[in-house]
């Protein structure tokens, strides 16, 4: 049974990054993929963090950031985007999304009443199938739709992971869990097909790299695949009770 959950690089062409949301370490993930000097970052953490993140992505000889995927619009996920920009004033990143993050970045008040967030502006949109090609590492995007409507799962097909996001559940432990729905954009059904998608692609897969929190392989990983519909309808139906 295997859970990296500390800092550093995981596979052969994948770091992790502690994001500290609210300075709590082990609670958000930032990855990023490097492959023949491409460098792909996947998520913010909040702004407050950007800096500490930087930090890091420099100490790791990961500077500077060539592409930035968000995996879906929420402020823990996208906040960090102008600081980190900012903070590369020599080169600039370039910023990717699903084609359903589009507005609800420009617009972040939709899917973050009562948070701070700025616009994100000028983001390529992608689509279920998309490949990003970092220097002939390809990675395909997957729409997993249920957390929000505008959520992307990243398959490195190379290195058999995949970059899931909130769309699953979070993990923290083995014994710490949360369920995946929130307002204001969660959807059951789509969920139940982000499920059944995850599933008919475990045979090309041994690892799962989780936003809260790190990657899981093995054993640990089986049991995510085997236990999250379970998870959600416990979870669902004690709060229903």
């Amino acid at each position: 049974m295997v859970v990296i959950n500390s800092e550093g690089k995981f596979n052969e062409n994948t770091y992790l990054i502690d994001g500290q949301l609210f300075r709590m370490k082990g609670n958000t993930a930032v990855y990023i993929i490097e492959n023949k000097g491409m460098r792909m970052m996947i998520d913010t953490s909040s702004s407050l963090m950007a800096r500490k993140i930087m930090k890091k992505i420099k100490e790791f000889g990961l500077y500077p950031i060539h592409k930035l995927l968000l995996t879906h619009s929420h402020f823990d996920h996208v906040q960090g985007v102008g600081r980190l920009k900012a903070l590369q004033k020599e080169s600039e990143i370039k910023v990717m999304a699903s084609e359903n993050a589009i507005d609800n970045l420009k617009n972040p008040e939709r899917m973050n009443e009562g948070l701070e967030v700025d616009p994100v502006e000028n983001v390529t949109p992608l689509k279920e199938g998309d490949i990003i090609d970092l220097n002939g590492l390809k990675l395909e995007i997957f729409n997993f739709f249920g957390h929000t409507q505008d959520h992307i799962a990243v398959f490195d097909e190379k290195n058999k992971n995949i970059f899931t996001g909130d769309a699953i559940l979070n993990r923290y432990d083995r014994e710490t869990f949360s369920p995946t729905f929130m307002p204001p954009d969660f959807n059951e059904n789509e969920l139940f097909k982000t499920f059944e998608k995850l599933r008919n692609m475990k045979k090309n897969l041994n690892s799962i790299s989780l936003s809260h929190f790190g990657v899981w392989e093995g054993d640990d990983f089986e049991n995510i695949i085997d236990e999250m519909e379970d998870l959600h309808h416990n979870t669902k139906n004690s709060i229903v009770e």
